[in-house]
């Protein structure tokens, strides 16, 4: 099947299909995420890499898997971005950041049903590295305490968005005007959460996703973290919504730019056309006067031969 049939098929996904995948998907990739960072890290004591590897390959298979249908954009800030630039619809937007929520919301209640607490190991302990926030509430408060120092609101809104700047552009970067990804979408979208992963982790547990960061604040709300979730969370849906926006800016600028761009050669043309019709008109008119000039002349000569005919008619007729 070619590209082209396929992207025709994908055009077919009635929008119940398309949002019930971005549900399906947002949950995967969550609870994935969630598991890594609680039983991963608890347990083991597995590394920033382990867990950067681990979120990346994450959303590349889940968008692989499900990304032929809706997209899969999978993350609230991606939709924003889409549908600011026009790739997708309000309505369908709305329903895909909706259902992505709810599957974040699921993924984090599963999560915390199964996951095991004693006197020894309570529910602290897992949550600790799962959720997002800052200052008291970031994963390296721990550290950073003992140190006089903390990661403060500003460095965790200036970190959030600019990796989702870099998860947004690379998701808009390989989406067509109509939405449908590209054979590179999954690779590119999966890199550039593993880098964002790397850059904020140890400041803000590393969201990237607000729905992402919804689904486990909730369950971790009242559960004696260092600081309720919930009252952090605004941070991380304003930081991916202003990424969203300034993406989405930059594109509908350079669009607009393209476009001006591309209307003044055709200007130049036009121009140059013009030119050189009025060099010929020029060019032509010596030739024209002249062709005149003769025809002026020829008709003299014509009119001279007619009287020198009609003379010896005349002397007959006087005789």
């Amino acid at each position: 099947m070619t590209e082209e049939h396929r992207n025709e098929d994908r055009t077919t996904f009635a929008l119940p299909l398309r949002v019930a995948a971005e549900l399906a998907g947002s949950f995967l990739v969550c609870f994935t995420i969630y598991m890594i960072c609680t039983f991963g890290t608890a347990i083991y004591g597995l590394d920033l890499a382990f867990i950067a590897v681990g979120t990346a390959f994450a959303y590349f298979a889940v968008t692989v898997a499900l990304g032929a249908i809706s997209g899969g954009q999978l993350n609230p800030a991606v939709t924003v971005a889409a549908m600011l630039t026009g790739r997708t619809k309000v309505l369908d937007g709305i329903l895909y950041v909706v259902a992505q929520v709810l599957g974040a919301i699921a993924a984090g209640g599963l999560l915390k049903w199964i996951l095991p607490t004693s006197d020894k190991v309570t529910i602290k302990t897992w949550l600790t590295p799962v959720v997002n926030g800052f200052d008291a509430g970031s994963v390296s408060n721990a550290t950073t305490s003992q140190a006089s120092v903390s990661f403060g609101i500003n460095l965790a809104i200036i970190v959030e968005v600019i990796a989702s700047i870099i998860i947004i552009a690379a998701a808009m970067r390989t989406t067509d005007r109509s939405g449908r990804p590209d054979h590179s979408y999954a690779p590119a979208v999966g890199a550039a959460y593993g880098v964002g992963v790397a850059m904020t982790y140890t400041i803000t547990g590393s969201a990237l996703n607000p729905a992402r960061a919804t689904g486990i604040a909730i369950f971790a709300q009242n559960q004696k973290l260092s600081a309720e979730p919930l009252q952090q969370l605004w941070i991380f849906w304003v930081a991916s919504i202003l990424a969203a926006a300034i993406v989405a800016l930059v594109m509908i600028i350079a669009d607009m730019s393209s476009k001006h761009t591309a209307k003044k050669p055709a200007s130049a043309d036009s121009a140059v056309d013009a030119t050189v019709e009025s060099d010929d008109q020029a060019a032509d008119e010596p030739a024209q006067i002249a062709d005149a000039e003769a025809s002026s002349e020829e008709s003299e000569d014509s009119a001279a031969d007619s009287s020198q005919d009609a003379t010896p008619d005349d002397d007959e007729k006087k005789d």
